[in-house]
């Protein structure tokens, strides 16, 4: 019996790496792998072996005969993938490890960052070289996106953190936290002390939409709102009220979804993961009965994956329905024809696009009234937000009804409605930060560069010893495993550097580093404060029965780092 890869697939190939018979694809190598949200494992190639069950880190990959309930779709999506994709799974030239020729030496490199992007790109560089590794976060705890943004119903997805740890316990890689480049150090004396420096830094902030009231209280990005869930220290305990009815989101991405999934669900249920404990609390005495997600296009162009549109559908005491609409009733009936056809001629009735919604109830939504009895998340497309209103906070949002444009984009009707809602959250993108003393690309919202080597937007040439890696290289998408690939190619960039001895020779020593950063930062956290911290949140989760209690403020982390 094949096996199959499930719903908390993080995408960063290391089944496709130990499979014999390389029937797990896209590949990294492929054009698809950027695009796709998971893998996908062929069974009709597939030896049973198990080594890519064995091997992913964060436990999607199962015995398709082992499937229960609901996730049984997933032995479809993976067969019928490879429908659409036919593939002979031959190999592909064989690829190596870099190294360093000998005469280069020991390299100092700097990464700033502590997410998936950092950890991939010094699990390369500690493989691969003899170089010593110094990390540097401005929060006083590591894991980036997979402690702050992951949902905390995902627990499996962030088992990939695990994979981390023996990167920052090695002997080679010391630790700055609680540090931030651009306010306690210049990236200059960060230069000054490493041959190279490894920017891993994400996307910050937010996409705005641009409309009157955006800034009114009750108007927040979801970087806030999935911050507020998952204890990010620098966003306050009260900084999400849930005492009305419904909930608009802006956006269908899957973090979209998460949020809409997060304010709906049981608590109880959440009370077994490591939500943010004033969080659990809010939503225990949450009000929400009504999520509407909305998009300004139309079904056809939802940008949720599948996997976690499918977990949607079945949240336990959730209605999921869709609002009414001419087209969009067109666009799913079309969609659940055209994939019942190709179905059956693969022997399959699995649809996808817009026929996800099939089956569906389509209902009027008069957003202007009280929700219904119940709980229940409203897909509302082809309405576009154009004003929040309210007395002194968000009360209602209207919205302007679209329709699909001769070019594909959608057009204004002139049509608005009112949506009555204490909260909107919007969510419709990240988008990267400058960072001081780098070239940055306003219009893309990344750090300049080619290949990862950071570049003079004027002159195109590289600044010596100057990388970058993850959203702030690529910009804000795709998921955590697709950050293994992007540090691959950084890091092949400073090998290449390095061996054509074209990086910069530090002018100080890792010594004079260190003093340097207890000069700036005397709270600086290492790994002794990190380890601390780690057994302090898990002890507090074993008395709950909760895999940790996160401590939410940054008093609250150094108090516990000195505690060790």
């Amino acid at each position: 019996m094949a096996y199959a890869i499930t719903q908390t697939c993080c995408n960063d190939a290391s089944c496709v790496s130990v499979c014999p018979v390389n029937c797990i694809h896209p590949t990294p190598d492929e054009p698809e792998f950027g695009t796709t949200d998971t893998l996908y494992i062929d069974p009709r190639a597939c030896i049973d072996c198990g080594a890519c069950a064995d091997a992913c880190p964060v436990d999607a990959v199962f015995p398709v005969d082992r499937l229960r309930g609901p996730d049984t779709v997933f032995g479809d999506l993976n067969r019928d993938w490879f429908r659409d994709h036919p593939n002979d799974h031959a190999w592909g030239a064989p690829s190596f490890p870099r190294s360093l020729p000998a005469e280069v030496g020991a390299l100092r490199i700097a990464v700033v960052g502590t997410g998936p992007s950092a950890g991939y790109t010094a699990q390369e560089l500690l493989r691969g070289t003899s170089a010593e590794i110094t990390m540097i976060d401005r929060l006083p705890v590591t894991g980036g996106l997979l402690r702050h943004g992951v949902a905390p119903d995902h627990q499996s997805t962030k088992r990939i953190a695990e994979s981390f740890a023996s990167v920052f316990h090695d002997p080679r890689l010391r630790m700055h936290l609680n540090v931030e480049i651009g306010t306690d150090l210049t990236h200059q004396e960060l230069a000054a002390h490493h041959h190279a420096v490894v920017y891993a830094v994400g996307a910050a902030a937010d996409r705005r939409l641009g409309i009157p009231g955006e800034d009114l209280p009750g108007s927040l990005p979801a970087t806030a709102f999935v911050g507020w869930y998952n204890a990010e220290p620098t966003v306050p305990a009260d900084a999400v009220e849930l005492s009305a009815e419904r909930v608009v989101v802006v956006g269908n991405g899957n973090v979209a979804v998460d949020v809409a999934r997060i304010l709906l669900t049981d608590p109880d249920r959440l009370a077994a993961t490591d939500i943010a404990d004033h969080a659990l609390a809010a939503l225990r005495r949450s009000r929400v009965r009504e999520v509407v997600l909305l998009a300004r296009r139309g079904p056809g162009q939802a940008a949720w994956s599948r996997a976690e549109f499918l977990a949607l559908r079945r949240l336990p005491g959730v209605e999921v329905v869709v609002a009414d609409h001419p087209e969009v009733r067109a666009a799913i009936e079309a969609a659940a024809e055209a994939g019942a056809e190709r179905g059956a001629e693969a022997g399959s009735g699995t649809a996808s696009g817009a026929a996800l919604l099939a089956g569906l109830p389509l209902v009027p939504h008069d957003g202007d009234a009280a929700p219904g009895p119940g709980r229940r998340i409203v897909l509302r497309f082809l309405s576009a937000p154009v004003e929040l209103s309210g007395e002194g906070r968000v009360e209602a949002l209207t919205v302007e009804r679209t329709a699909p444009g001769a070019d594909g984009r959608v057009e204004g009707t002139g049509v608005r409605d009112v949506l009555r809602a204490g909260l909107v959250v919007r969510s419709i993108g990240h988008r990267g930060v400058p960072l001081p003393g780098l070239p940055f690309d306003e219009r893309t919202g990344t750090v300049a560069h080619r290949a990862g080597r950071v570049v003079d937007p004027a002159t195109g040439r590289p600044l010596p010893g100057t990388y970058v890696v993850g959203w702030a290289k690529r910009g804000p998408s795709g998921g955590i495993g697709a950050n293994r690939a992007c540090a691959r190619e950084t890091v092949g960039a400073l090998l290449d550097d390095a061996t054509a001895r074209a990086l910069p020779v530090p002018e100080a020593g890792r010594g004079d580093f260190e003093r340097l950063v207890r000069k700036r930062r005397p709270d600086a956290v290492g790994l002794r404060e990190l380890r601390a911290v780690d057994r302090a949140e898990r002890e507090r989760g074993e008395a709950e029965g909760r895999p940790r209690v996160k401590l939410a403020t940054v008093a609250e982390l150094l108090a516990a780092g000195l505690r060790r």
